[in-house]
């Protein structure tokens, strides 16, 4: 495996759109972290890859990593045999890989003054709200902390996961999720091509999508394999879900050390660059495409706290009617009932109309758990102004 070139004359040539990301989702599929031949961990190219994560971490970026190879890993200790498994098989092998990836990650992310986490997930953890807001709260506390996500599907759980079988979709699903500003896929190849370049010597390779259309979607091959089932046709999947969520996309070459400093460096990968950024595409997804399940009424401090950008504690709250759960959209209204925005509440009905005119600090004992400060969070919130 060869080092990424580093020369000053490339620099340049790397698009504004990474030095800007503040927020980096990146995903490491099996075929990347894992020898086919042996079944360990290639030692060398993810310590390379800990150096990058360490070194953006060390710029002030959030960094969250999807990774596959638990099931690879397992197989190998368990000594399965080679070709498709069973999904009794792929669940067994993801019990026994998981433990020896996530202490990898662990191991080198403490050698180098970081802290990883693990999260598993399934793809239903990123569709039902509530679990998808236990999930995306969990992600937002570790990043404060400067903590190191390490995410993988629950395979010993996920039955339809390990029968579709990438990570490509769930990485896009976590990137939206924590409003990421650029997802990195690495893989086998150094971005999209008008034809899979294993198969056509005449492929050209494209350096930018602002669009993903029909023709661009008939360019994805759909090759894996034994341990990276996920094509090029699953990164274009994943694409659409980035772009839709505000989040620029990058696809590039893992096959090299240092891959991600590769793309700091100029390296060839394809962009896909989203039209609006992931505040803005969250905002108008409240705003418009969820559909309220209850009203929230504000007094005229709060109102004005909103307007000023601040979140809705329930102190300014005066009245909620409707029936909803933790995580729905809800109106926001003033007081004479004006339509103020759309946020998602942090509390189930009942518990809001508990604690609505009291203090942050008194939910605790009224409610007999220690929940939310605010209401409604200014990042779950898109307000109507006038």
């Amino acid at each position: 495996m060869v080092r990424a070139p580093q020369s000053a004359a490339t620099i340049a040539t790397a698009r504004p759109e990474w030095a800007k990301a503040r927020r980096i989702v990146v995903k490491i599929g099996s075929a990347l972290l894992t020898d086919q031949k042996t079944g360990r961990i290639k030692s060398d190219w993810l310590n390379s890859f800990m150096d990058d994560v360490a070194e953006l971490a060390r710029a002030g970026k959030d960094i969250v990593l999807v990774s596959s190879g638990s099931i690879a890993l397992g197989r190998h200790a368990l000594k399965l045999p080679k070709g498709p498994l069973e999904l009794e098989q792929s669940q067994a092998a993801a019990s026994v890989g998981q433990i020896s990836l996530a202490h990898a990650y662990q191991e080198l992310a403490a050698a180098r003054g970081l802290t990883a986490a693990q999260i598993l997930l399934t793809l239903g953890d990123t569709e039902e709200r509530r679990r998808y807001l236990n999930a995306r709260n969990t992600i937002e506390v570790l990043l404060a902390l400067k903590a190191i996500p390490v995410v993988n599907e629950n395979d010993t759980v996920a039955t339809a996961e390990i029968r579709y079988g990438d990570n490509d979709r769930l990485s896009a699903r976590v990137a939206s999720m924590v409003s990421a500003d650029c997802l990195v896929l690495l893989s086998d190849v150094d971005g999209l091509y008008t034809a899979p370049p294993g198969e056509d010597q005449n492929a050209k390779h494209i350096p930018l999508v602002s669009e993903i259309t029909p023709e661009i979607e008939a360019m994805a091959g759909d090759a894996g394999t034994e341990l990276s089932k996920g094509g090029m046709k699953t990164k274009i999947e994943a694409g659409k879900i980035a772009l839709s969520a505000g989040t620029d996309m990058v696809i590039t070459t893992g096959k090299v050390l240092n891959p991600l400093r590769a793309i700091s460096e100029g390296a060839r990968v394809t962009w896909f660059v989203a039209k609006s950024d992931p505040v803005t595409a969250r905002k108008r997804w409240i705003s418009g495409q969820l559909e309220p399940s209850g009203h929230v009424y504000l007094d005229a401090g709060a109102e004005k706290a909103l307007m000023s950008g601040k979140s809705l504690l329930p102190a300014g709250v005066t009245r909620i009617d409707g029936s909803f759960d933790r995580g729905d959209a809800v109106t926001i209204r003033s007081a004479n009932g004006r339509e103020l925005g759309r946020g998602l509440v942090a509390y189930a009905a009942d518990d809001a109309r508990r604690i609505i005119g009291k203090r942050s600090s008194e939910i605790a004992a009224i409610l007999g758990f220690e929940g939310r400060a605010t209401l409604i969070h200014r990042d779950d919130m898109a307000l109507t102004r006038k």
